[in-house]
């Protein structure tokens, strides 16, 4: 059944005529009638009296409006919901992002995007890069924030990855620290310095930089946190591996000292979809968002 012979329907009930049915719809008094006898012939019942002036609800026709009515404004609503979906006036956004992400850009992002949608639910998952794409892959969440280093990619079969922003490694150390006030490090130059890193297995964190120089850091403070990290660096107990994202929330009693570009460990950060999937409209809309933020020094 077409919903728009429901409409002609209730149209010509309302106002007692198939004139003036068409005069309100747009069409012509025969194509109202048309549409009716139609309907009529589907239904198996006459719908109207044809009066010498105007129309008369039937038996049926009485039975059938209150039915047509709900119908009718079921698919107004249902047709109202999306509308706010695609503007923006309800909706979801299911986001993931790895810590040091959270640390600013995500924020900075989501401040922009609720300020514009204050409608739009908002969910943030903070976890690993892997873990992330395991969410996203199970629908989860429907964006994820991840990071990566060139030689170990992710798959780009199932996702689809856009590159944001690059983040390069720099050392945080103590303010008073003999090399705190120069411009650039090398890692040879640090090799000897009591570490603070996420675990003492360097291989796994940032100091698998170096790892790949032949060096062999020895790790004094295994914490995960890097508001744990930062307060060891600041108390003076040891330097630290920072990512650029994380630096923007950095504390100002700690100095950040750049690698040389020969040392410098650089994540690729990406935004990652699952490919072949339709996003939400609230995950375009914020990815604008994101990519602003990620374009601010």
């Amino acid at each position: 059944m077409d919903m728009a012979w429901l409409d002609v329907f209730r149209t010509a009930a309302r106002l007692g005529s198939f004139t003036a049915a068409g005069e309100h719809l747009g069409f012509t008094q025969s194509a109202i009638s048309r549409q009716i006898s139609t309907l009529e012939a589907e239904l198996g019942a006459p719908l109207f009296d044809r009066l010498a002036r105007g129309v008369r609800l039937t038996e049926h026709g009485r039975a059938l409006l209150p039915h047509a009515e709900a119908l009718l404004e079921r698919l107004d609503s249902t047709r109202r919901e999306l509308t706010a979906l695609t503007e923006l006036g309800t909706g979801r956004l299911r986001l993931g992002a790895f810590d040091s992400a959270n640390a600013a850009l995500v924020p900075t992002a989501l401040a922009a995007f609720r300020a514009a949608h204050p409608e739009v639910a908002v969910s943030l998952t903070e976890g690993l890069s892997a873990t992330l794409l395991t969410r996203l892959a199970d629908a989860d969440i429907d964006l994820a924030v991840v990071a990566f280093y060139p030689e170990h990619p992710y798959d780009h079969e199932q996702f689809d990855l856009q590159p944001l922003v690059e983040d390069p490694v720099l050392v945080a150390l103590p303010r008073g620290h003999r090399l705190a006030r120069r411009r650039r490090l090398r890692l040879a130059e640090l090799a000897d310095e009591p570490w603070i890193a996420a675990r003492r297995t360097i291989e796994t964190t940032l100091l698998a930089a170096f790892v790949r120089q032949g060096l062999r850091p020895r790790v004094e403070y295994a914490v995960a946190g890097w508001t744990a990290k930062l307060g060891l660096v600041a108390a003076g107990l040891g330097p630290a591996l920072i990512p650029s994202l994380a630096a923007r929330a950095a504390r100002p009693d700690i100095a950040l000292v750049a690698l040389h570009p020969d040392d410098t460990p650089v994540r690729q950060v990406f935004t990652a979809v699952r490919r072949g999937h339709h996003p939400p409209p609230a995950t375009a809309a914020f990815l604008v968002h994101l990519r602003e933020a990620a374009a601010r020094p």
